[in-house]
C-alpha cells in the first residue's frame, strides 16, 4: 500500500469511494465545493492506493479558532473513507497520521474533527469541549467533537469558537 496526495486522475475513484464508504451523497458534494476553492491546500488531500487501486482518502481543509476576537487558522479532517473490504487494516489509521503531520507541517497547531468516541482517541485526538473549545456552527454531542494537538502547547494555550470551511455549511 501506498500513501500519497491526491491526483486529478484520483478525483473518479474518490467519488466513488466516498459513495461506497458512506452510502449518500454530502461527503462527494463536500469534496467537490472543497475542490472548487483555491485556497485548499491540495497537499491535505491524500491516498491511499494498493495494486493501483484507491482504496482509502482523506481530506484536511482549512478552518478557523476564534479566540476572543484572535482568528487562528486551524485544520479540520473530514472526510475519511476506506473502502469496506479494505477496513480494519490500518488504512485509515496510516491517512489520518500523514495528514496530521502535513498539517503541522503548513504550520496548523490544531486538527478538529467530528468523529467516533472510541476510533479517533487512538490518534490523539480528545474531546474538544473539555479543553475549552465550542462550536456553534453545528450541534453535536461532546464525545464526538475533537482536537488533536499538531504542535506542542496549542491545546493549553488556544481556546474559542471552532468554524468549518463553508463547504461543509447545508450537508446533512
Amino acid at each position: 500500500m501506498r500513501i500519497r496526495t491526491e491526483s486529478k486522475d484520483d478525483i473518479d475513484s474518490v467519488h466513488q469511494l466516498l459513495l461506497r464508504a458512506f452510502g449518500g451523497e454530502d461527503e462527494k458534494i463536500l469534496m467537490e465545493r472543497l475542490r472548487m476553492d483555491p485556497a485548499i491546500n491540495p497537499e491535505l488531500s491524500i491516498v491511499a492506493e494498493d495494486n493501483g487501486i484507491v482504496i482509502g482518502h482523506i481530506m484536511f481543509s482549512p478552518a478557523t479558532l476564534n479566540d476572543g476576537g484572535t482568528l487562528h487558522q486551524v485544520a479540520a479532517l473530514g472526510p475519511l473513507a476506506v473502502l469496506p473490504e479494505c477496513q480494519r487494516r490500518g488504512v485509515g489509521g496510516q491517512l489520518i497520521e500523514e495528514g496530521k503531520k502535513r498539517c503541522g507541517a503548513h504550520g496548523y497547531p490544531l486538527v478538529f474533527l467530528f468523529g467516533h468516541k472510541d476510533y479517533y482517541p487512538r490518534f490523539g485526538f480528545v474531546q474538544a469541549r473539555a479543553h475549552g473549545f465550542e462550536i456553534r456552527q453545528f450541534r453535536v454531542p461532546d464525545e464526538v467533537f475533537m482536537v488533536a494537538e499538531l504542535h506542542r502547547g496549542a491545546l493549553e494555550s488556544m481556546q474559542g469558537e471552532f468554524h468549518f470551511h463553508s463547504a461543509f455549511e447545508g450537508l446533512g
